[in-house]
């Protein structure tokens, strides 16, 4: 069984994962590279394999750093099949969707053809197949069996047998415990693991302090007068905030002036998220039998269209802002941050990771100005990091979640973060369990 690293090294995006077996390729993820740019240049460079040679792609989850180039792989030739979990699915369609939009934006402002066009995710959907959790699927010598990642909904886990060999890819790792989804499935045994190490060198603040490092975020922005931003991720962030917003207002915490949720794209995925109420945990479980939309609650306006997006610019402060992209590289919070940025009673919230050379990083680390829409744009506001509200694992939980397989493994190959947090993470596996551990190469082939 040959395993090769085109994506996810190096890097916590663009993962992408061949494994071959008997004449057979199998496929984990064909993600974004995604760090300066929405999409980076190299997501414009050919695949360094033969699409046409794969029989079928597994996708961890729907985010776009995991199924972005699925539809330039498709137009290079791929026609097998697509798995993921039903909602994986369903999200996946809505997120491709949006990108091409804003994938179109940025190949118009750089002058180059875009990625790809609406026809084109049509083809993505056609070959794409929803599937349950533990429901076995047999690909040539493969048997692929889903768990639940507990990162975002619909997430997984890939456990993969062949020759007698299990590997395990994990994708995206929950930040336990989720407000909204259910925890992360343990793996009791793998003989190989490909772990994501984001938050591999990094310990989250106690995450029950997140909701109150909001409120207190909250506070001092409106006692101040001016706007709180939160760049937000419109898959599972956005709707966590939600959920936050819900109970605050339920206990009478929430102040009255306007909560905008300004992305046409998580109002969609908002939607389809009570499609799959199913997938909540229990907690929430029992709120939503109770009749409760624990995604609402009054204050909430939601902006769908362009023209109500430009409405907000007349209302005044204070009010809250939610608004894609995550990393600050696209969408609408770009217009709100270039008007709100040099407004030192304003502040910002990052509530996810911020790729390297992303605005949403240069904005953490300091930068006095930053450059949006070709203007530059002088940073005045206060800017805060929850990092309790990132939908991955840190250090502590990656390693229990490894531990449970710690008897078993062979060898733990470390992907999905930046070089410095996946050698981290990948010390600490060795220290800690006597399992050797490395950090692949891009375009990098092991023999298991």
């Amino acid at each position: 069984m040959q395993l090769t690293f085109y994506g996810g090294t190096g890097e916590a995006t663009g993962s992408n994962y061949i494994l071959e077996s008997g004449g057979t390729k199998i496929m984990i993820d064909c993600g974004l590279h995604q760090g300066g740019h929405y999409a980076d240049r190299e997501n414009f460079e050919p695949f360094a394999y033969d699409p046409k040679t794969v029989t079928a792609v597994f996708v961890t989850h729907s985010h776009l750093d995991h199924i972005g180039r699925l539809p330039s792989l498709v137009l290079a030739g791929f026609g097998g099949t697509i798995y993921s979990t039903h909602a994986t699915r369903d999200f996946a369609e809505l997120m491709l969707a949006d990108s091409e939009h804003l994938l179109a934006k940025e190949a118009e402002r750089e002058a180059r053809p875009p990625l790809y066009l609406d026809k084109d995710i049509e083809k993505v959907t056609a070959l794409w197949k929803g599937v349950r959790y533990h429901e076995p699927i047999e690909v040539g010598p493969f048997r692929i069996e889903l768990y639940d990642a507990g990162h975002i909904l619909g997430s997984a886990i890939i456990h993969i047998e062949a020759e007698g060999k299990t590997i395990v890819f994990s994708g995206d790792l929950g930040n336990v415990p989720s407000p909204l989804i259910k925890p992360t499935e343990r793996i009791p045994a793998a003989d190989y693991c490909l772990i994501e190490s984001t938050y591999g060198d990094r310990v989250h603040e106690d995450i029950s302090r997140r909701r109150e490092m909001l409120q207190g975020a909250i506070d001092e922005t409106f006692r101040a007068g001016g706007v709180l931003m939160i760049p937000s991720f419109a898959m599972e962030r956005t709707q966590d905030l939600l959920f936050h917003f819900h109970q605050l207002n339920g206990e009478g915490k929430l102040p009255d002036e306007p909560i905008f949720l300004d992305s046409p794209l998580a109002i969609k995925l908002t939607e389809l998220f009570k499609k799959h109420e199913d997938a909540f945990n229990d907690n929430v479980e029992n709120i939503v039998k109770k009749g409760e939309d624990v995604l609402s609650f009054p204050g909430l306006r939601v902006t769908l269209t362009t023209e109500q997006s430009k409405d907000i610019n007349n209302v005044p402060a204070p009010k809250i802002i939610i608004a894609g992209s995550g990393m600050s590289n696209g969408g609408r919070i770009l217009h709100h941050e270039l008007r709100y940025l040099p407004d030192p009673k304003s502040e910002v919230v990052f509530v996810g990771y911020q790729a390297q050379d992303s605005m949403g990083r240069q904005l953490l680390e300091g930068a006095a100005e930053v450059r949006i829409f070709s203007e530059t744009v002088p940073v005045r506001c206060r800017k805060i990091d929850i990092p309790g509200y990132s939908a991955h694992a840190d250090q502590p939980h990656l390693l229990d979640w490894l531990g449970s397989m710690k008897d078993s493994l062979k060898k733990v190959f470390v992907v999905q973060g930046e070089q410095a947090s996946s050698e981290a993470l990948a010390h600490k596996i060795i220290d800690g369990f006597g399992v050797v551990a490395e950090v692949p190469h891009a375009n990098e082939s092991v023999v298991l």
